[in-house]
């Protein structure tokens, strides 16, 4: 895929953000000298993490050129890295590794949810949330139109990049053995948007990027004016006239 864009990503930063505040809420420790923000971002979550911590040394790791360079303009005083969660090392010593929306993107993430929590020291925290939203119809139209012709022959591989998530009993039965304790548990979030157009704005900075970064302008612009036209037929105005986006996502707080 090309690179993420933070300006596309940061239209929603309000809502984007809530899960990463909701997960932060849930970590039990108090005091922490080294944290990490794994798939940082463009710093919104970075920056919850250094207001939470304020003595603590932050790092936000991410893949993202364009997210590194915002997270970096936001937070100067903070160090982001670029790396690949698959292969990175956490630092000796870590306190807490928060990952906020990173992990559905990594194949066998069970596996890196393992190794992170292994390298973790005693009463370190894992704290994870990762969309659950693939069975939503926000994401099943995307794979629907990427079926259809013309677009079928570019896009039925990126209709199968992502695998639903695993249920929590298998996150539960992985972390359970290496960790004290585990909490994992599901929340719905209803966001209130303009209009179906603001629900392919709020996808095209996430989930819908596989599906259109292949795609050369024109065959982009058809498939986008397909989706929009699905996405507004599932998603019907409220009384005011927004509409809501139902987002279910997953959270796991694993304390070695």
């Amino acid at each position: 895929m090309a690179d993420w864009s933070a300006q596309q990503y940061l239209k929603f930063e309000d809502e984007r953000t809530r899960p990463a505040r909701d997960l932060l809420a849930q970590i039990p420790l108090l005091d922490a000298r080294k944290v990490v923000d794994i798939g940082c971002g463009p710093g919104n979550s970075t920056a919850l993490l250094v207001n939470r911590w304020p003595q603590a040394s932050v790092i936000g790791v991410d893949t993202s050129a364009d997210m590194l360079r915002q997270a970096r303009e936001r937070l100067p005083a903070q160090t982001f890295i670029e790396a690949n969660i698959a292969h990175w090392v956490a630092p000796a010593g870590s306190d807490v590794l928060f990952a906020n929306a990173v992990f559905q993107w990594v194949p066998d993430h069970i596996k890196q949810l393992k190794r992170l929590v292994g390298a973790l020291p005693p009463g370190g925290v894992l704290a994870v949330q990762m969309p659950d939203n693939l069975d939503e119809p926000s994401h099943i139209l995307m794979r629907e139109v990427a079926y259809l012709e013309p677009w079928r022959a570019q896009l039925s591989k990126a209709a199968e990049l992502r695998d639903s998530l695993p249920k929590p009993g298998a996150y539960y039965d992985a972390l359970r053995p290496l960790c004290s304790r585990v909490e994992i548990w599901h929340t719905v979030y209803n966001h209130a948007l303009a209009d179906a157009t603001a629900i392919v704005e709020w996808v095209k900075g996430t989930g819908l990027r596989p599906f259109v970064d292949p795609l050369e302008p024109p065959e982009r612009k058809a498939y986008i004016a397909e989706y929009t036209a699905r996405i507004a037929a599932s998603y019907l105005p409220q009384a005011d006239g927004k509409v809501l986006l139902k987002f279910p996502r997953i959270f796991i707080v694993a304390v070695k």
